[in-house]
């Protein structure tokens, strides 16, 4: 049975000390924050949930943000410097990337120019409308450099979504997948909700983060409430991805 009116909960409401393994809090890197005072303000916000570790993970995309280690690092330098200014303490933040896989995705991870999460994984994404013609070989380069991929937000990916059958497909060849804390709500719209709902119930997510990119998605999730049935499934996901990024 239905039960159409389940109670719901706040989500920030389970975050405290949650770690945040894909965000766009860098500044000027992407279509994340546009400066420094946007990330300080995000991470103030960050804070407000008792959220106070990230793994910042600016787009590796080259035609549009065509970012390498050393600009990643540069913009991590100029956010240590303006967290320095405020006097903001106690945070902690990794860089690493968010790599699309296009034609030149190979090639970087040919020449060693990824960023890994740690040295055990690597955050990648594709297009919203179509997967690319390198995909499979693109996974077998990640996993040959002793990385997990990990995809993020796969249910953002509108093409899989007359295709479920790939999410398995995917699980089942090593790709871990990365659900975004706003897919819960309908900030991404309905259907991206119902696919995210359904890799829940399949059990098919490893890993959830924020992918926040400015302070509207933030307060969007500030005022976020999800079913309590969704809740216990998500509980867990949580609690690994804290356990696994601490």
């Amino acid at each position: 049975m239905v039960h159409i009116f389940q109670k719901k909960r706040f989500l920030v409401d389970y975050l405290s000390n949650f770690v945040d393994m894909h965000n766009h809090i860098l500044p000027g890197i992407d279509d994340g924050a546009a400066n420094p005072e946007e990330a300080i303000n995000l991470l103030k916000g960050f804070g407000e949930l008792g959220i106070s570790r990230f793994i910042a993970t600016p787009h590796i995309m080259t035609n549009l943000y065509p970012n390498t280690r050393a600009t990643i690092q540069a913009s991590l330098q100029v956010l240590e410097n303006a967290l320095l200014e405020e006097g903001i303490k106690n945070i902690s933040i990794e860089v690493a990337a968010e790599h699309m896989i296009d034609d030149d995705f190979i090639g970087k991870i040919s020449n060693a120019e990824e960023l890994s999460i740690r040295d055990n994984y690597l955050l990648v994404e594709m297009s919203y409308l179509q997967p690319p013609l390198n995909f499979q070989e693109a996974i077998i380069k990640v996993a040959s450099k002793g990385y997990y991929p990990v995809l993020a937000h796969p249910e953002r990916y509108m093409f899989l979504h007359r295709r479920l059958h790939k999410y398995k497909q995917y699980k089942e060849r090593g790709i871990l997948l990365q659900l975004n804390l706003l897919s819960l709500g309908d900030y991404y719209g309905k259907e991206v909700q119902k696919i995210a709902f359904k890799l829940l119930d399949d059990g098919l997510i490893d890993f959830i983060a924020s992918d926040i990119h400015n302070e509207r998605q933030l307060d969007t999730l500030k005022e976020l409430r999800i079913p309590e049935r969704k809740l216990r499934q998500v509980l867990p996901i949580i609690g690994s991805t804290i356990e696994t990024f601490y």
